[in-house]
């Protein structure tokens, strides 16, 4: 049904692809689309989340347990996936600096070189990434945006990245939307329906005065593959605490209140309709095959 459409998806740490479109990725592969996701750094950097895996050996061993982590998570997608090769920035406390060396601290055009590669290696129609804020404002996310929305313009052009492979330009590039208030709205209100206690009040409470940046443009419906993106999701044993209030809305109810992932249409060079329900809208009548 897909076949020969490809998309990537660009993310910041392994776990990140499980938490941000995990559903859509597997929806599209099962419809024979190829989807690769590229991972910025390892996640070296980052905490144990998980109170059960919280033990002096464990975080001894991350590097290597997120690596892991990601293989079984890929796994469970159908997806591919690749390491860009930079070193996890953390996320510092107020005051402090950035470590040298980091992600976040790599100038633009470093950044983006194995990008522009992947790119041009892979040819991607699609390529889904964060906001300039990075969805949240964790220093390798909002350089994620950064580095995608450079690599998106740079790779289709011959004379930028010499040495990277031969031009190829994406057709369309989205910010994946992964929370929304309407979204924690209708979880709320179809959790208190159900006669369940739902920590979604209390988020909507602290987002009462919050402007979204971004509309939501494109939806893509893919409920079914909700239980693929929990359990790739819990593939990353170090990052997801099972029991954590974010994981309290039953399945079958998140299915039924909200059954897409949602998207931002940021850039285009084929005409499309708004409102979406398919990443690929105008894609396939319009891009040549893989050689």
């Amino acid at each position: 049904m897909r076949r020969g459409l490809r998309m990537m998806a660009v993310h910041a740490h392994p776990d990140d692809e499980s938490s941000k479109g995990a559903a859509t990725m597997a929806r599209y592969v099962a419809e024979g689309a190829e989807v690769l996701v590229c991972t910025m750094t390892g996640g070296e950097r980052g905490d144990v989340l998980n109170p059960a895996m919280d033990r002096p050996e464990v975080w001894a061993d991350l590097p290597r347990l997120r690596r892991l982590e990601m293989d079984r998570a890929r796994e469970i997608l159908g997806v591919r996936q690749e390491f860009m090769g930079f070193v996890d920035s953390g996320l510092p406390a107020a005051g402090e600096e950035l470590p040298d060396g980091c992600f976040a601290l790599e100038p633009l055009e470093t950044a983006a070189r194995p990008l522009v590669e992947a790119i041009r290696a892979f040819r991607p129609h699609v390529v889904v990434t964060y906001d300039e804020n990075g969805g949240y404002p964790h220093p390798d996310h909002i350089k994620t945006h950064q580095v995608s929305a450079e690599a998106f313009a740079a790779a289709g052009d011959p004379e930028r990245y010499p040495g990277t492979g031969g031009p190829w330009q994406p057709l369309k590039l989205y910010y994946t939307l992964a929370f929304s208030k309407a979204y924690f709205r209708a979880i709320y209100e179809a959790m208190t329906a159900a006669g369940l206690d739902s920590p979604h009040g209390e988020v909507l409470k602290e987002l009462a005065d919050f402007e979204e940046p971004w509309a939501i443009t494109s939806q893509v419906e893919c409920a079914a593959w909700f239980p693929a993106r929990l359990r790739a999701l819990l593939a990353h044993e170090t990052q997801i605490n099972p029991d954590g209030p974010e994981r309290s809305c039953p399945l079958d109810i998140e299915q039924a209140a909200w059954p897409t992932e949602d998207y931002h249409l940021a850039r285009s060079h084929v005409a499309t309709t708004l409102p979406e329900d398919d990443l690929f809208a105008g894609v396939a009548a319009t891009a040549p095959a893989a050689g």
